[in-house]
């Protein structure tokens, strides 16, 4: 398991007071939810159906806030995108879970029904829910008040039967007997959604989901599932054999990239200071403050660039083209805003250096000119 740096933030503040962290994440592209969940006492967390594309954000989220991602969790193998499993397993070595049934490749947590997914003091309870595919899988969090339910059962639906082994007599008996099983009051928190909703109950899709609820049969079910006449999914020549794989990339050379660049939950690229102290004459350090702030007694880094970040955008040819940039400033709040100026104007090898001059003096690198040295 990767190590993981302490935050600024208390996982209890982040909760809201509660004992459990839980953040819905939304891909538009897609209309898939991701979800991350984490024990606040112990600080150890899972991520459910994570997106390949989205890899970046969710990463910044757990790093951000200080969780130990114990599992990258899928509810199926997806045909509409390609999970983020793997990519999260090589940032944070957690465990990929996937149904056993999916004969996926790289699942290191194959699951079957009644397993349990520890995390801390906490865990989900995993349920078999085939019939949207043959391996679909539902989490119910311990005290059942919320379950994962995929693509199984959506907010006044469900998933489709027509491809993957679907069916829609299994799908039938998964959702009743395995979801409406679960108490009225217990939310339920789908794979996707088109229109903005982003949860539901058991009890109001007993009572109100179109295809199953409000006194309708098995037979009804499937006779609305096998007319639905749905396009074939756009993505599944690219998402299915992708998710077979766990995400892992065909073609797994690694990025080239100029230095490890973090990004903020808020998208933007950062450096600690412990790198730009090792790397400091690879690089130009732009100081975006103020002459009599650079000049004053906080000091400045040795052999910056000053140039105000009122001035950048009149005065960016004079930044060089042949070396990266890290933009900086005393906590980091204007050097974001440069470094969102600049990558706007086409510099794509620069970043934000993350606690500004502040942080840069606190882990103890020196300031030319600093009355605090």
């Amino acid at each position: 398991m990767a190590s993981i740096a302490p935050s600024p933030v208390a996982l209890s503040d982040a909760a809201g007071g509660q004992p459990l962290l839980h953040r819905q994440l939304f891909d538009a592209t897609t209309g898939t939810y991701t979800y991350l969940i984490a024990d606040v006492a112990s600080g150890k967390g899972v991520i459910i159906d994570p997106v390949f594309e989205q890899h970046e954000r969710d990463l910044s989220l757990i790093r951000e806030l200080g969780i130990q991602l114990v599992a990258s969790l899928d509810t199926h193998a997806h045909a509409d995108h390609v999970t983020g499993s793997w990519l999260m397993h090589q940032a944070t070595g957690c465990a990929i879970g996937l149904a056993q049934s999916a004969r996926a490749q790289n699942v290191s947590l194959p699951l079957e029904h009644g397993d349990h997914v520890n995390f801390g003091s906490r865990h989900l309870q995993v349920r078999s829910t085939p019939g949207h595919t043959d391996g679909c899988v539902t989490y119910v969090l311990d005290d059942q008040s919320a379950a994962f339910t995929g693509d199984a059962l959506l907010v006044r639906g469900c998933g489709r039967c027509d491809f993957q082994q679907g069916d829609p007599h299994t799908l039938w008996r998964s959702i009743t007997e395995q979801i409406f099983s679960l108490p009225n009051s217990c939310l339920l928190y789908p794979g996707h959604d088109y229109t903005g909703r982003t949860l539901t109950s058991v009890a109001e899709e007993k009572a109100f989901n179109a295809r199953l609820g409000g006194g309708a049969n098995e037979r009804d079910f499937v006779g609305h599932m096998t007319h639905m006449k749905l396009p074939h999914p756009g993505k599944i020549a690219i998402a299915l054999p992708g998710n077979m794989r766990s995400g892992q990339p065909r073609d797994e050379q690694p990025a080239q990239h100029w230095a490890p660049v973090q990004r903020s939950f808020a998208g933007l690229p950062e450096l600690p200071p412990s790198w730009l102290a090792e790397h400091r004459d690879a690089v130009t350090v732009l100081d975006v403050r103020t002459e009599d702030e650079v000049e004053g007694p906080d000091g400045r880094i040795e052999t910056s660039l000053h140039i105000p970040l009122q001035e950048l955008e009149q005065r960016q040819a004079e930044l060089p083209s042949d070396r990266p940039l890290v933009v900086v400033c005393h906590a980091g709040s204007r050097s974001a805003l440069a470094t969102q100026q600049l990558l706007k104007a086409g510099f794509d090898r620069v970043a934000n250096l993350r606690g500004g001059l502040l942080r840069w003096s606190d882990e103890g690198f020196p300031l030319v000119g600093s009355i605090h040295n």
